[in-house]
């Protein structure tokens, strides 16, 4: 088994919150993540109709069955849970981590929580594998290729499965469609979706223009921006916004869009193999998507904001990534393997329009090996998800 980054984070929110609710895309390991964590723990799940049926019919009677606590995976199925789980705590002396509650949509199953368990819950993020997971259990291939295509959902590196990126990623898409789109748009409605996906796929590491989707579909804006929020609310997608900061009024104001998982990004862009990765157009968007998802998993497993943004000015200047951290990073991302020092203009440029020393620059780069270079830090891919904070 793959020890998970965010365990530690888990036990912290559990010794202080009776609940703490774990959400992220469906295969990234919440169930798994619970049970290994607590496993003296009853688990339950509302995937089996017959304990949904149970919970739905007598949700106070069906939380009292559980005095010592539980594992409710997929929690949002049964609405009312949480009203029992709110009268649960709050008729028993505080008894920190008694209920875990998982599920793959984060809008349903924190909106639940929210309005339930204000001032008594605590939130887990947990995406799919980082590079550095993989690196701990000694199964990182040595190139990086090989982890870009193949993703890193957790069932991808189960050897006991031996399943195939393409068969599994298209049986993942046509269970996201049917299991958590299905219900919160118009089933006719469904196939179309699965082709905003794949526009969207083009979009990844670009500003994302809700205008020209439309346009490209044939749907309205603003169904188009309800849909892009169904996948940003169930981890296919992650937005970030433009910087903010002291260096001139004309910055762009459109988001830029990536995928969560680099893996089922290529799929979605029809990229076969490895080989075809490297000879694509959009090996660099790939490349990126891979180091924002690095740098998300290593902020969500620690139980932190994101604090991502990105950098573009009215002249077409642009910084990949600022990280607003403990101090600021500017950081460019590049799928070269040497560190070369034309690969730091821009982030050195910014560094220096910033006028102080509080913006640090970085460069993520293909390469084997981290090393300091005239101030500037190139960081090798193994090591984009522990980038010093």
């Amino acid at each position: 088994m793959i020890n998970r980054a965010a365990e530690t984070t888990l036990l912290r929110l559990a010794s202080q919150f009776p609940i703490v609710g774990v959400f992220g895309p469906r295969q990234s390991g919440k169930s798994t993540l619970t049970k290994a964590t607590f496993p003296q723990k009853r688990y339950v799940s509302f995937d089996d109709r017959t304990t949904r049926e149970l919970a739905t019919a007598n949700p106070a009677d069906f939380v009292a069955a559980f005095p010592e606590g539980a594992i409710i995976d997929e929690a949002q199925k049964v609405p009312d849970i949480f009203d029992a789980l709110k009268m649960r705590v709050d008729s028993a002396e505080l008894s920190p981590g008694m209920f875990v509650v998982t599920g793959s949509s984060q809008l349903r199953l924190r909106q639940n929580m929210t309005d339930s368990l204000a001032g008594r819950a605590a939130f887990l993020r947990l995406l799919p594998f980082s590079v550095q997971e993989l690196r701990d259990s000694n199964i990182l291939p040595d190139n990086p290729y090989d982890v870009i295509f193949k993703g890193l959902y957790p069932p991808l590196h189960d050897p006991a499965r031996n399943f195939l990126p393409y068969d599994w990623y298209e049986s993942y898409i046509d269970a996201y469609l049917d299991m958590d789109v299905r219900e919160q748009i118009q089933a006719d409605n469904v196939s179309t979706f699965k082709k905003f996906i794949q526009i969207c796929a083009v979009y990844s590491g670009q500003l994302f223009s809700f205008e020209s989707v439309s346009r490209e579909l044939g749907v309205s804006a603003p169904t188009v921006k309800k849909w892009t929020s169904i996948l940003e609310n169930s981890f296919i997608v992650h937005f970030l916004a433009p910087d903010t900061n002291n260096l001139g009024k004309s910055l762009v104001k459109t988001p830029k869009l990536y995928f969560v998982d680099a893996g089922l990004l290529c799929r979605l862009l029809r990229i076969d193999s490895k080989e075809e990765l490297l000879l694509s157009p959009h090996k660099g968007a790939v490349v990126e998507t891979f180091a924002v998802s690095e740098l998300l998993k290593r902020r969500l497993n620690q139980g932190k904001k994101p604090n991502l943004t990105f950098f573009r000015d009215y002249k077409g200047f642009e910084v990949d990534l600022i990280a607003d951290w403990k101090r600021a990073f500017a950081v460019e991302i590049k799928s070269q393997n040497a560190p070369e020092s034309k690969l730091s203009a821009n982030v050195r440029k910014y560094a220096e329009l910033r006028g102080n020393d509080a913006t640090k620059a970085a460069v993520f780069y293909l390469g084997d090996v981290s090393l300091n270079v005239n101030g500037t830090d190139y960081v090798a891919w193994k090591d984009w998800g522990e980038f010093a904070e």
